[in-house]
């Protein structure tokens, strides 16, 4: 996350901080209740079974494993999940 604050506060760093604290507290909801999140439309191509949470113009790229969440990757919106990410995310 640290580079999307990094980009966000190129302009408000105020708004970045806000943007991120939000973010987070989203993030921890996906304790309780993650199978809520759509599943991620690159998992056709992908083979996986990734979920995204959307916040503003991000997605957060999430995995459940059993009763544990695990997050891979927050993302602009614009930008997909590709396979080069996925083996970064796999190691």
């Amino acid at each position: 996350m640290a580079e999307t604050w990094e980009y966000i506060a190129q302009d408000k760093p105020d708004a970045a901080t806000a943007f991120i604290l939000r973010l987070e507290e989203q993030i921890r909801t996906l304790e309780r209740f993650p199978e809520r999140c759509p599943l991620a439309p690159e998992n056709e191509l992908l083979g996986t079974t990734y979920r995204h949470l959307l916040h503003g113009n991000y997605r957060t790229i999430f995995k459940i494993v059993g009763s544990r969440v695990i997050i891979l990757r927050v993302l602009h919106g614009a930008r997909l999940l590709d396979t080069g990410m996925l083996e970064e995310l796999e190691k």
